[in-house]
């Protein structure tokens, strides 16, 4: 059944039941004249009737008499007879002897009095109805006038029952009607609290200054336990009508958050029933705690404005932009459900209390892509940033996260316990580099897919920045590997898929590893052992020790601990080490490199003991003796701080100048200088470096000799002679004197970017001044005054933070849209120029 033919029903069938409070001029018939013995003799236990006793109606009782006969079809309803007694003159009985007894109206039920009314209280029919219900409802609707009051029945129904407290400015009228006649329904329900103390409703803490209007709220006791605090109100916004207050309890007793596993078109709630819209919140698996408690707070402030449900993405096949994380339907026939982009929980709010917020967030969307896009196909503006422009480029290619678990303040720890190895990516997801090495590790999560023992994971930091900060993650991205959730090693290494692949899967074996035996020492060196590594390239290093030289030893393990993950270290000390030594003429504690699958295993004295001195000397033993330098491995070359001698070719060297430059590498002098070659067809960047270097293009393959550390002078190989060894010695030989002209001069300036960076904090500090950098609350934070969490599930109803709820102690949710969608429909435009500034 569709929404609005619900809400048909629903509002027929209650216009139905509500329509006998309607008094018409028919009701005269329903008035019955007895005599006083007739009316006694007809008295039935638990039946309540008004009496009116008369000898002759005089001219004053009249309109009195013309109320009484119509509010008789409205007291019938509620199962109360109205009843005109006609006393003789001679009786002289209590009710109709005196004359004082002739100006009330009385209350029976059975045969016992409830009540006396005076007439003139009994102006009309409001007045009627309402005083007749309170009278009968004594034990349903209590009624109070000081706070104190209020608060003992309060704390009586906490953890039993919820309230309606209402205020009416006096009885009598057609507010206090409304309140009877609802108490008349749901008295057996809800405890009903009633005041007419203009100075009570200000103690409650409602701010309204007019006191001429009456208020109702519906008070949620039932889930609180707090004795201290009051329970949560909600405010009913309308004016009191019979009508507007059930419509009020209906949707208090409606789930505050509404799970849903279908088309949100298909989607039929009690709030549209009603004419209010409904708010989905779009959710995954991954984040679901987080983005239930966002429901759940949003819910509270929309209380009785619009319906909230929770949508996952996991359940329903939508094709809905992925960072979509808010959906609004509205009861209106025939109008689609509109997804939206929004930032904050404000802004759902927003987005129901003002109806043409939706077209505009709709239109400034359509804005931003538009002037994006215009932006980008500029060839004038000019990116600053090229990560910056990579990304902003392909910003609207969806990344395919599936096989990376997302983690949140909730799931961090326990996460970490599941598997041997998780590998986690902080980053901030705003953040253009962020969300560059993103799609790197995406590609890193498709060649591990199905590798047993390893987990891949991300935080996003702007939105659990309390998970960053225990880790001691201080910048973005950060990427590290925890075993067990105890140790942890960070990489910083290159952020290419390559390198991270290899990084985590060297990870997964032991740094240094223990070897046994000589025949898994010599498996080692030559990469077959362990097994999982045998298809990565690596130099493996073996540390030979003696049971004399367990202070080396222990160094060496803790440089494998430092080195894990770049590195794959093995470590032999069994009885039988003297003779892996002799056989590599050695002597322990050594050290053995093996290159190129064990072909070559190189000797080394470990003569330095302590720890960070084995770090630097295996990194520099590492590098290559005539390496291929690319943009990833540049910087470890650079870090050497010495001359480069490189040899530019368009493509592989010949096997004569490799030949001839590999035995410079390995001469005396390589210790001054490094000898390496570019391939300018696998990075051709190198063509860039060379136009800097000199005015044309010079020819194919060329020698260079640049020192960028000192000087910056360039010198150019004589291109005449052949490149020898000699050649190339002799040459040097002339640089060092002094002999030869640079072909160019490097600048000496800084290397800067061409626009300062941004500073995010100052922003912060300058656009929200009053407010502290770290807002959000976490786990173990105690948020003040922070609006209260709302219930959730079907039926249950989960109270505000003061009263102790689940969800107030695993945390806040902040006014960040959580999880629900990676936010950067206004962060991204922060990174992604300077000119904005």
């Amino acid at each position: 059944m569709s929404a609005q033919k619900d809400r048909w029903v629903f509002s027929f069938s209650f216009l139905l039941f509500c329509a006998s409070s309607i008094p018409t001029r028919g009701s005269a018939r329903l008035l019955q004249e007895l005599s006083p013995q007739e009316y006694f003799s007809s008295l039935q236990a638990g039946r309540a009737s008004l009496a009116y006793f008369s000898h002759n109606v005089s001219p004053g009782a009249q309109p009195f008499l013309e109320q009484i006969e119509n509010s008789a079809e409205a007291l019938q309803d509620y199962g109360i007879s109205v009843v005109k007694i006609n006393c003789p003159k001679e009786d002289v009985s209590r009710y109709c002897g005196k004359e004082n007894a002739l100006r009330k109206a009385y209350l029976f039920r059975g045969n016992m009095l409830i009540r006396e009314f005076p007439t003139d209280a009994l102006f009309d029919v409001n007045s009627i109805v309402a005083n007749v219900l309170f009278a009968l409802l004594f034990n349903e609707v209590k009624y109070v006038e000081t706070l104190a009051d209020l608060q003992n029945i309060e704390n009586a129904l906490k953890g039993r029952s919820n309230m309606v407290f209402a205020y009416v400015p006096a009885t009598g009228t057609a507010e206090h009607r409304a309140v009877m006649e609802a108490a008349f329904v749901y008295g057996t329900v809800h405890q009903f609290v009633l005041t007419t103390e203009a100075a009570l409703l200000k103690d409650t803490g409602n701010d309204e200054s007019d006191v001429s209007s009456a208020r109702l709220f519906f008070c949620h006791c039932q889930r609180a336990t707090d004795l201290a605090q009051p329970c949560r109100r909600t405010a009913m916004g309308q004016t009191l009508t019979m009508l507007n207050i059930h419509r009020h309890l209906k949707l208090m007793g409606a789930p505050l958050v509404t799970e849903v596993a279908e088309d949100p078109e298909k989607v039929s709630t009690v709030h549209l029933q009603l004419g209010l819209p409904l708010v989905f919140i779009l959710s995954q698996k991954e984040t679901y705690e987080a983005d239930r408690r966002t429901a759940e707070f949003v819910a509270w402030q929309l209380l009785g404005k619009a319906g909230v449900a929770l949508l996952s993405r996991d359940l329903v096949d939508l094709n809905i932009l992925l960072r979509s994380n808010v959906a609004l339907k509205t009861p209106d026939e025939g109008v689609p459900v509109k997804y939206l982009v929004l930032e904050d929980t404000d802004e759902v709010i927003t987005l129901v209390e003002d109806k043409n917020k939706v077209e505009q967030i709709q239109e400034d969307e359509e804005e931003d892509e538009e002037d994006e896009d215009e932006k980008e196909n500029n060839n004038q503006d000019i990116q600053d940033d090229q990560v910056v422009e990579a990304v902003s480029r392909d910003k609207k290619r969806e990344l395919p996260l599936e096989q990376i678990l997302v983690l949140t303040e909730e799931t961090f720890h326990s996460a970490l316990l599941e598997t041997a190895r998780t590998v986690v990516l902080f980053y901030a997801s705003w953040e253009a580099v962020s969300l560059a090495v993103l799609r790197s590790y995406t590609e890193v999560a498709d060649h591990l897919k199905g590798t047993q023992g390893v987990l891949l994971s991300r935080v996003n930091c702007w939105d659990w920045p309390g998970v960053c900060t225990r880790e001691n993650v201080t910048q973005f991205p950060t990427i590290k590997i925890y075993e067990k959730g105890e140790r942890s090693v960070m990489y910083n290494g290159m952020w290419g898929t390559e390198e991270l692949t290899s990084f985590i899967m060297l990870s997964r074996v032991s740094c240094p590893l223990k070897l046994a035996t000589i025949d898994e020492a010599e498996g080692y060196l030559r990469g077959e052992f362990p097994s999982e590594l045998s298809s990565y390239h690596h130099t493996s290093l073996l540390g030979v020790f003696s049971t004399a030289t367990s202070e080396a030893r222990e160094a060496f393990e803790e440089a494998g601990n430092i080195l894990s993950g770049h590195v794959t270290m093995g470590m032999y000390f069994e009885d039988d080490g003297l003779a892996l030594s002799r056989k590599y003429a050695v002597s322990p504690p050594a050290l053995l490199l093996a290159r190129s699958g064990g072909r070559n295993v190189e000797g080394i004295a470990l003569s330095k003991q302590s720890a960070q001195d084995m770090v630097q000397m295996i990194r520099y033993e590492l590098l290559d003796i005539f390496p291929e330098i690319t943009v990833q491995n540049l910087p470890r070359y650079l870090q050497l701080r010495k001359p480069f001698l490189i040899l530019f070719s368009d493509g592989d060297i010949g096997q004569m100048e490799s030949k001839e430059m590999l035995k410079l590498a390995k001469g005396r002098p390589q210790q001054a200088f490094v000898a390496c070659w570019l391939n300018l067809r696998k990075t051709p960047v190198g063509r860039g470096v060379l136009r800097a270097y000199f005015a044309t293009m010079p020819s194919l393959p060329v020698l260079i000799w640049v020192n960028l550390h000192a000087g910056g002078q360039v010198f150019k190989f004589p291109s005449e002679q052949s490149i020898t060894e000699m050649n190339i010695l002799s040459w040097l030989e002339k640089l060092k004197a002094g002999l030869e002209i640079p072909s160019s001069t490097l600048s000496e300036e800084d290397w800067k970017p061409p626009l300062p960076a941004y500073d995010f904090l100052q922003m912060m500090e300058t656009a929200v001044p009053e407010l502290p950098l770290h807002t959000s609350h976490r786990h173990g934070d105690t948020p003040e005054q922070r609006p209260p969490e709302s219930p959730g599930g079907d039926a249950a109803l989960r109270e505000e933070p003061s009263q102790e709820t689940k969800a107030e102690k695993v945390g806040s949710p902040g006014r960040d849209l959580r999880g629900t969608a990676p936010r950067l429909a206004a962060r991204e435009k922060q990174g992604k120029r300077h000119s904005e500034l």
